[in-house]
């Protein structure tokens, strides 16, 4: 065969013919030690490695990807540990609570002290202003449909930011530093309030962030609160 046969056919095999062939034989070099141990491989570093230093090196790097996403799984599960411990906690004083301001005491000292949440508002719609509702504001419903309109079209939770406006309405102590929010509004029957949640982050409560956690204890106030409220 002539040199440029030869030459011919090495043009006429393409790398995607190559890389096929070896897929499908992936016992090839072990027919081939030689040829195996005659590859070598441009590193980094300048250096040429043979293939199976190369392949050692590509299984540990694997090796290590895995570990730190088996590390970050087992983190995860710590934290969804710690985040249930908490939340049947919190459910457990908002059924032992024996009046509105127990219930809704309980509400913000474990949002406080437990989840760590920077602010807390719980609105409760209404006209009665005998009414002891502790931490939470008694608000007409005439005056947040002026303000949150949007919000209480939507009975799901949402995350996120608002305008300057529903900020002021939800947090008006702490406007100025609310950077996210997640809220859930209340219902049994009819929208008799509103919880909302808020991190200074800008970023921290976001519109693709799971509402899980919120929706499970709106639902639990949704039962337990209007016992409490005037009918």
């Amino acid at each position: 065969m002539s040199e440029q046969t030869v030459s011919d056919t090495e043009k006429a095999i393409t790398e995607d013919q190559v890389t096929k062939y070896l897929r499908k034989h992936p016992d090839f070099f072990v027919k081939q030690p030689g040829l195996l141990a005659d590859l070598r491989l441009p590193h980094e570093s300048g250096q040429a490695i043979s293939l199976v230093e190369r392949q050692v090196s590509i299984l540990r790097e694997r090796n290590m990807d895995m570990r730190h996403r088996l590390s970050k799984l087992l983190d995860n599960a710590r934290d969804n540990d710690r985040l249930f411990d908490k939340t049947k906690r919190l459910v457990l004083a908002l059924l032992e609570g024996k009046t509105l301001t127990d219930t809704i005491d309980s509400l913000f000292y474990s949002f406080d002290n437990e989840f760590k949440i920077h602010y807390t508002s719980l609105i409760l719609f209404g006209d009665n202003d005998n009414l002891s509702a502790g931490k939470a504001r008694v608000e007409p419903l005439s005056k947040a449909r002026e303000s949150i309109a949007q919000v209480l079209k939507n009975s799901r939770p949402l995350c996120g930011t608002l305008s300057p406006e529903e900020i002021k309405y939800l947090f008006p102590k702490h406007a100025e530093s609310v950077g996210s929010i997640a809220l859930v509004p209340l219902i049994h029957g009819n929208t008799f309030g509103v919880l909302a949640i808020a991190n200074r982050d800008p970023g921290y409560y976001r519109s693709s962030m799971g509402t899980l956690f919120l929706s499970y204890i709106g639902e639990v106030l949704n039962r337990r609160l209007p016992q409490f409220l005037p009918r």
